[in-house]
């Protein structure tokens, strides 16, 4: 998919929807906004305009983005709430109706990274993190969650992190929020379905202001070989290549596909597996810690997960 596919025709598999996309106003957000209106949606772009570590940076480009869409001859509105507040979350909900009569879709995707080893986090940068990502996720899905049953219909899509799903250094508060979503969206899924919402998540992997931030961190624990790798793999894998699989899972098209977790990767998608039991170990006469000793060590050892990084799993460079 080349760079400039956000500004083709995709078809119209949201024709008729209204969506609102957090953090719209740059990188994957951005894409996801453009490419929804370009698929027919009619889209809340919602951007507070901060750093990447959540502060202000006094300008709005949620507007940029909007008027993006009018000139490809689309329509939008910008919003400029904080996912944090429950009543700018419910007013952004409110936006959608007042301005194009309805609300289809939601796409999570706000979010703001602050990096440091677990024994020097503060509790500040916990909480700011946990806010945005999971209670920011939280407050815009249960805002809409009545219109969606109301309407019986309506998708929510998440953006969760392989920093969650596999493994990463100096994230605990990014990487307990990106795991909560999909706990979140799991539930979603599993309450709403009788009244045809659907709730799936997106691992998505790009080049933004996020990685370059969490690239710079590791690079004192990287090879030279996976250092090569690393910047093949931002470079092949960009913002406009992940939201097309936002924009199905956001289409009827995606009717069957609930409760998921998808990677994007450049051109590459994976469809990750979930928590399940792997091994089972019985004792009739029941368990004392000395018995656990003696038998789980050996009975376990060639089943237990891995203590990975994301770079450990991905050792290639999307194609």
């Amino acid at each position: 998919m080349s760079a400039n596919s956000e500004n083709s025709e995709p078809g119209a598999l949201l024709k008729g929807k209204v969506a609102i996309v957090t953090g719209a106003g740059r990188g994957i957000g951005r894409a996801i906004a453009l490419q929804m209106a370009a698929a027919g949606a009619k889209v809340v772009v919602n951007d507070l305009g901060v750093s990447v570590a959540g502060d202000s940076e006094g300008h709005d480009p949620a507007d940029t983005v909007v008027a993006e869409i009018a000139a490809a001859g689309g329509e939008a509105i910008a919003d400029k709430g904080s996912v944090t507040d429950r009543v700018a979350t419910r007013a952004m909900v409110e936006r959608a109706l007042d301005g194009f009569g309805r609300i289809d879709v939601v796409v999570n995707n706000a979010g703001i990274i602050r990096m440091a080893r677990f024994d020097q986090m503060t509790p500040g940068d916990w909480r700011a993190v946990i806010g945005v990502h999971l209670d920011g996720s939280y407050n815009l899905s249960r805002a809409a969650a009545p219109h969606f049953r109301r309407q019986r219909a309506g998708a929510y899509v998440h953006m969760t992190s392989a920093s969650g799903l596999i493994g990463s250094t100096s994230q605990a508060n990014y990487a307990a929020a990106k795991l909560g979503l999909v706990g979140l969206s799991k539930a979603l899924a599993l309450d709403m379905a009788a009244d045809g919402v659907r709730s799936n998540c997106i691992a998505p992997s790009s080049t933004s202001r996020m990685t370059e931030l969490t690239d710079g961190s590791r690079r004192h624990l990287m090879s030279e070989a996976d250092l090569a790798i690393l910047a093949r793999s931002r470079a092949a894998s960009q913002p406009d290549q992940m939201a097309p699989l936002a924009v199905f899972l956001a289409s009827d098209a995606a009717a069957g596909v609930n409760g998921q977790v998808i990677g994007a990767r450049g051109n590459e998608l994976y469809l990750y597996g979930q928590h399940r039991p792997v091994r089972m170990l019985h004792a009739a006469e029941g368990w004392t810690a000395q018995a656990l000793a003696e038998r789980v060590p050996t009975a376990w050892a060639a089943s237990l997960t891995p203590l990975e990084r994301i770079t450990d799993v991905f050792r290639w460079a999307p194609v």
